[in-house]
């Protein structure tokens, strides 16, 4: 049996329809992976007591491993550890994953206690959804924050959903480098940091030898009391998605408007 002319341009209509939504509704989802996120750092430590240099961080898909528990730093944790710069570690990153993105939060100067810092990065969470940095631990003479697994913080599943909102760092979890030698008139924040002595030793977990520095005038005016605990948290990386339009649904309602006037203008006629 003949179909209408009129009924199957309502069904032709309708079916490009249908395939225009779908095609842009794809679309749209893998708009959705790329989000920007605020990452916050936030010096939790006891007042008088440690800073931090400028965190280094990189949201990348989790294959750079700056560093290894129990291995002998090699130099992009060493660019950390014994200066805070990084000079070694950025580029170690851009080389193991060149799609990662990255960034230096708090880049004016040390973290102090209860000092806040922000930056904000344009993610797309289906390549780079692993989160990693490093920081160095001042006073010290090579110690440092960091993650040894590059898997060990999935920020954001393909979708750009977020998956973890914040991490914690303990004392217990400030890693001495074994790099250099402890020795207070060589130590970043209350010596000579020009100075150093190379020490051969291997990473490890290891906050007590902070110690060290108590009692010393640190290069902020105050003098430094380590007063810390295995259990007391010192930092704190935050995240938050930010509200932003999504063009790709602003299109795909237009689109779908246009389609349906244009199909009610065809049936008139």
């Amino acid at each position: 049996m003949a179909v209408p002319r009129n009924l199957s341009r309502r069904m032709l209509s309708a079916a490009a329809l249908a395939s225009t939504l779908a095609l842009l509704g794809g679309w749209s989802a893998a708009q959705a992976a790329v989000v920007t996120v605020r990452v916050t750092a936030q010096n939790v430590a006891p007042a008088d007591g440690i800073a931090f240099a400028p965190l280094h961080v990189g949201f990348g898909n989790g294959s750079f491993d700056a560093f290894d528990d129990g291995s002998a730093a090699g130099a992009a944790i060493v660019s950390v550890a014994e200066g805070g710069s990084g000079s070694a570690w950025q580029p170690a990153f851009a080389s193991a994953e060149p799609q990662a993105v990255r960034g230096t939060i708090g880049a004016g100067g040390p973290i102090l206690a209860g000092v806040t810092r922000t930056l904000d990065f344009t993610i797309d969470t289906a390549i780079n959804p692993f989160f990693t940095f490093a920081s160095m631990v001042i006073p010290s003479n090579d110690h440092f924050i960091g993650n040894d697994n590059p898997q060990a913080y999935r920020i954001f599943d393909a979708m750009g959903n977020l998956l973890l909102n914040q991490i914690s760092q303990l004392a217990s979890q400030i890693w001495d480098a074994g790099s250099e030698t402890t020795d207070p008139l060589a130590a970043a924040f209350v010596g000579n940091n020009d100075l150093r002595t190379a020490q051969n030793g291997v990473v490890s977990f290891n906050f007590s030898e902070l110690n060290a520095y108590n009692g010393l005038s640190t290069g902020a005016g105050y003098v430094f009391n380590n007063n810390l605990q295995a259990g007391t948290e010192i930092f704190r990386i935050g995240f938050e998605v930010l509200a932003v339009p999504e063009p790709s649904g602003l299109a795909l309602a237009a689109l779908a408007i246009c389609l349906l006037a244009g199909t009610r203008h065809r049936r008139q006629v």
